[in-house]
């Protein structure tokens, strides 16, 4: 096992960013986190691509990238 978090596909609801993991695994995150996915059209949010080995997501359209990793720690202003 390499230890990376490989994304396999993205999906999106109107709260949320889901990324469904090679291993399984689902992460949901609010979209509320990403102020470019959710001012978003919804095109825009489909036109993904993964990168980094599949441990990134890139939005060209938005010039936006996320690690998938990122995902899974609160931004500070949301942490307690």
């Amino acid at each position: 096992m390499s230890g990376l978090i490989r994304g396999k596909e993205v999906h999106f609801d109107e709260t949320y960013l889901h990324v469904s993991l090679e291993d399984g695994r689902v992460i949901s995150t609010p979209l509320s986190w990403y102020a470019p996915l959710q001012s978003a059209t919804i095109a825009q949010l489909k036109a993904y691509r993964l990168i980094c080995m599949q441990t990134g997501i890139e939005w060209p359209e938005l010039d936006y990238q996320l690690s998938i990793e990122s995902m899974l720690a609160a931004p500070k202003e949301v942490a307690a």
